[in-house]
């Protein structure tokens, strides 16, 4: 029977992702970032509806544009989410 050779117990091996911070992480703000803004998005328009464009600024039907772009920059965040 074979003898196996037995490898030098004091080899160094550079660790694989050294420098490099880890890829599977997300950072802690994204998440409850995007979520706020999913929320803060659609809130915008319906409170621009029920008031009859009195509020939540006296921008006129620029409101549908401030709310669709809360939703836009929480679509942009989740792209980045793993």
């Amino acid at each position: 029977m074979a003898v196996s050779k037995k490898r030098d117990k004091n080899v160094y091996k550079a660790p694989r992702n050294l420098g490099k911070p880890d890829d599977t992480d997300n950072p802690r703000w994204l998440l409850p970032t995007a979520v706020t803004l999913l929320i803060i998005g659609p809130a915008w328009i319906i409170t621009y509806y029920i008031s009859r464009a009195q509020y939540p600024l006296d921008i006129g039907d620029w409101n549908l544009l401030v709310g669709f772009a809360f939703m836009a920059a929480a679509m942009m965040l989740l792209t980045r989410w793993k």
